[in-house]
């Protein structure tokens, strides 16, 4: 019998057949993964953010990095210890507030409250707030001004305090701030910011937008903290910076705040209060700084060796620093090299040992000078200044002999302790 073979026209026939699956196949495929991909971001979407805290800022919802959670916010009770598996151990979260059509958030009645709501509400929180003593230092914070700081008027600062029991969350208001002194004084205005810690623990940092050009600023921001125990709140201080942003510069500190919370009672609602600003408490030591310099003559080099810095104050009113050092080396008063060292952790005592080499542009050191900077490490905002240390020919005191030391003995390694003085 002779092989049956296929015509012309089912030759044609088959890459049709095939084109149609193939089409088929690839519009089932897409289909498919655009299925998978509207799951997973609609399940994505269910989760809740692993924040600490939500920031509220007129409408815009404004997420800090993540903060370190391995300790939990202040010491629990026995009851609640007995009760933790009830808690996740990321207790802290976000909820959003409502907002109004235009994505606003609606303003509180208390900034528009009259005068004597404000007088029957703040005279008690003061009277209730200074009977808790901190520290001496805290103390001449929160309660009356010396006649030295009433003759320097830093302004007043307003803010709010709630907490809401359902959600055990903690609510902090910052209003605004009136009659804050000018920083710049070229346009004689500042252009002011706020920072606020939650101390003792020192884990929680927040802050304000900048606001340009103003005295008088109305920041009406809200920071919600989440999985705090009722029980804690009287344990705590809230602590304000009030800074001036310099876009060329260090910003400018303008003073500070500091609210210890106890005796301050919560449970009947939102707490409308205000306090004086004072002029930031800094103590009357920087620390001190332990260089080695050697200059090499012959390759026209200097030797910076970062050694260890000690007795250094705290950064606010509680908690430690994290300092490390930034180097500058000028040149005619220009700044030609920087490096810095590691940053240590929670230490007043630090140990660097870290080894720098710059190069010198010219003969000799006549033009050179080194400058220091310990500055405390700060996630998420600028780093704060601990103290200042300039080494050179025209620095005065223990900087300009150590300068004078190694001009006349190159080759040699010559470490002496400095003092730190203000940034």
């Amino acid at each position: 019998m002779a092989p049956i073979t296929p015509s012309r026209e089912e030759f044609d026939e088959i890459p049709t057949v095939v084109g149609i699956f193939s089409a088929f196949g690839l519009v089932f495929t897409v289909s498919l993964f655009a299925w998978i991909c509207c799951q997973r971001k609609s399940s994505k979407s269910n989760k809740t953010p692993p924040y600490k805290f939500v920031h509220v800022l007129k409408g815009v919802d404004i997420y800090p990095e993540n903060l370190n959670s391995k300790k939990k916010f202040g010491g629990d009770d026995k009851n609640e210890v007995k009760n933790k598996q009830a808690v996740p151990k990321n207790s802290l979260h976000l909820d959003l507030e409502k907002r109004d059509l235009n994505g606003n958030f609606p303003k509180t009645n208390l900034k528009a409250g009259s005068s004597s709501d404000q007088e029957n509400v703040t005279p008690k929180l003061f009277s209730e707030g200074e009977k808790e003593a901190v520290s001496p230092d805290s103390l001449k914070s929160s309660t009356s001004l010396t006649s030295e700081e009433k003759q320097e008027k830093l302004g007043t600062l307003f803010f709010s305090l709630e907490y809401n029991f359902e959600k055990k969350a903690f609510v902090v208001n910052i209003k605004e701030a009136r009659g804050l002194p000018a920083m710049d004084e070229q346009s004689m205005t500042s252009d002011p910011y706020i920072k606020m810690t939650i101390l003792p623990e020192k884990k929680h940092k927040v802050k304000t937008r900048v606001l340009r050009k103003t005295l008088d600023p109305a920041f009406d921001e809200t920071f919600t903290f989440y999985g705090i125990p009722y029980t804690q709140i009287q344990e705590l201080a809230l602590h304000f910076t009030i800074l001036s942003f310099d876009r060329f510069s260090r910003d400018d500190i303008i003073g500070e705040v500091l609210i210890p919370l106890s005796g301050i009672e919560l449970s009947d609602g939102k707490m409308l209060m205000n306090r004086e600003i004072i002029k930031r408490n800094k103590s009357s030591g920087r620390g001190e700084l332990l260089i080695s310099l050697c200059y090499q003559s012959t390759t026209n080099t200097l030797t910076v060796v970062v050694l260890k810095a000690r007795h250094l104050p705290k950064s606010d009113v509680s908690g430690l620093s994290d300092p490390y050092v930034k180097v500058n080396l000028y040149h005619a008063k220009k700044r030609i090299s920087k490096k810095k060292t590691h940053v240590k952790k929670c230490t007043p005592n630090a140990v660097f040992n870290e080894l720098f080499v710059f190069d010198i542009p010219c003969d000799g050191l006549e033009e050179i000078s080194v400058e220091f900077l310990v500055l405390d490490s700060e996630r998420g905002s600028r780093n704060e200044v601990i103290g200042r240390l300039v080494l050179g020919a025209a620095a005065e005191g223990t900087g300009g002999e150590h300068w004078k030391e190694i001009c006349d003995f190159p080759r040699r390694q010559i470490a002496k302790w400095h003092m730190l003085c203000d940034g």
